[in-house]
């Protein structure tokens, strides 16, 4: 999108921005919400895809949205499904931030910087 100094354009612009949003919330999608206590200090969420030997979190989910909530920020991250899967996908070809985890590390899943979560 090219560089527009007109308050028409940036209204507009904004306002696609606030339908997405609305859209998100009020029509009926489905969001699951992770609550992560340690993202603010490591930078980095952990995605699980396998619990105790069967497909649990993003392979089992049935929702349109994750939300991460990040601890301390009063922050949160937006992701659709769609996307998420796909960048992980990516990732587990790659075998990259593949770990295990979750109680006494009974689960598989990615340990993954935000800043890869955000970018194309």
């Amino acid at each position: 999108m090219k560089y527009s100094s007109s308050f028409n354009h940036d209204l507009a612009f904004g306002e696609n921005a606030e339908d997405w949003v609305y859209n998100i919330f009020n029509s009926g999608k489905k969001i699951e919400v992770k609550y992560d206590r340690i993202a603010h200090e490591t930078g980095n969420v952990f995605i699980e895809y396998v619990s105790r030997g069967k497909p649990s979190g993003i392979s089992t989910t049935d929702a349109d949205y994750w939300v991460y909530k990040i601890e301390k920020t009063g922050c949160a991250i937006v992701l659709p499904v769609p996307f998420l899967k796909d960048k992980l996908r990516e990732y587990y070809k790659e075998d990259m931030y593949l770990k295990d985890g979750g109680d006494n590390n009974t689960s598989k899943g990615f340990l993954i910087p935000i800043q890869k979560l955000i970018t194309k």
